[in-house]
């Protein structure tokens, strides 16, 4: 299945990052990725099944929005992105656990409990949105902290 997603404004972003500090720009990014993936994390967890033997150390709970990767997930995410140290990334998923693959997609002892696919269908439209609005938000207060900043060091001389 495609899915064609057009997006525009973004070299209006561009632009606007990159009147900032470059770890500025990342942060607004990090945060703006960050709202973004709670609506698609929330709908996985809804949709993700529970055991409830587990006292919180399940595939359930460990669904989150983060900057980390576990050890594993970690070694081959950089197989497949050696060399991008500029890139921003926020991740949307099971935690290091060792059978939320299993779930998603079964295995031979049993079928296959999809939860990330339909969350991510399901609220991609929802994210993107986020993304577009919150993005000139974050943008808007990091450039006016950085003038009240610039300010108050002016003030001091």
């Amino acid at each position: 299945m495609k899915t064609t997603v057009k997006i525009e404004g973004l070299r209006d972003l561009e632009v606007a990052l990159s009147e900032l500090p470059k770890s500025t720009g990342k942060a607004v990014i990090r945060r703006t990725l960050k709202k973004a993936g709670e609506p698609i994390a929330d709908r996985w967890r809804s949709l993700a099944p529970d055991d409830p033997n587990t006292s919180g150390d399940d595939y359930r709970s460990s669904i989150t929005v983060s900057t980390k990767l576990s050890k594993r997930q970690r070694a081959a995410h950089r197989k497949m992105f050696r060399d991008d140290k500029a890139s921003v990334e926020m991740f949307v998923g099971a935690g290091p656990l060792p059978h939320p693959h299993q779930q998603e997609f079964g295995n031979v002892n049993h079928g296959p409990q999809p939860a990330g696919r339909p969350a991510w269908d399901e609220k991609q439209g929802q994210a993107l949105g986020i993304i577009r609005t919150e993005m000139w938000s974050e943008i808007e207060k990091a450039a006016k902290r950085l003038a009240r900043k610039a300010a108050r060091l002016a003030a001091k001389g």
